[in-house]
């Protein structure tokens, strides 16, 4: 349902469980710490329409009262998406319950709860796990990429899986944070959102 839902955020879910599920196995605190970007590099997919016919990332200026919405919103929603096979078709029903989760947490549909929850995604991107500061997405990358060059417990196939998949997402165009008041509102709620989030990105 996430890939019918965000189809921008399809293609790095996949690497980056990959290297979740691979450092889960020898290092479950630096799993854990990976989850935000598990998220973040999907923005890295809303690249020019051009691209795999992708659409483009509207970026919107974020407020508290959304984000509180978006982790309210996210977390009623998870339980009801994470039901749903990824190749599933849209199905009225649940289209229309997402709405009514969406709208009782303040959003006019589900379609702005996600344009919502993209552009906080697209920030948290660039959030180094370690410090909890705004990098960018392509440094998060690369971060991850020595992670997983040095870890000695990952099994070679895996690793050079994860390594594949990283490396793909790196030369993917990224967005630049249009909002820069995005940055400071996610750095707020970080932890919050790290958990909610990253945690539903892994369903």
């Amino acid at each position: 349902m996430r890939e019918i839902i965000r189809p921008a955020f399809a293609a790095l879910s996949a690497a980056c469980l990959a290297l979740s599920i691979a450092t889960l196995a020898s290092d479950a605190a630096l799993a854990q710490a990976k989850q935000p970007p598990a998220k973040q590099g999907a923005p890295a997919q809303a690249a020019p329409p051009a691209q795999q016919d992708q659409p483009q990332l509207k970026q919107i200026a974020l407020t508290d009262k959304q984000i509180e919405g978006a982790l309210a919103a996210t977390k009623e929603m998870d339980p009801i998406t994470a039901k749903l096979p990824d190749d599933a078709k849209p199905d009225p029903k649940v289209t229309a319950q997402l709405d009514g989760i969406a709208k009782k947490n303040g959003f006019a549909s589900y379609d702005e709860y996600n344009t919502v929850v993209d552009n906080i995604s697209l920030v948290l991107g660039g959030f180094d796990p370690q410090t909890k500061k705004y990098v960018g997405p392509e440094a998060v990358i690369k971060t991850q990429i020595a992670q997983v060059q040095a870890d000695k417990k990952m099994s070679a196939k895996d690793k050079k899986e994860a390594l594949a998949d990283l490396n793909e997402a790196l030369k993917s165009p990224q967005p630049t944070v249009e909002n820069k008041g995005n940055i400071d509102l996610v750095t707020k709620y970080y932890d919050k959102l790290a958990a909610t989030l990253g945690a539903s990105d892994q369903e």
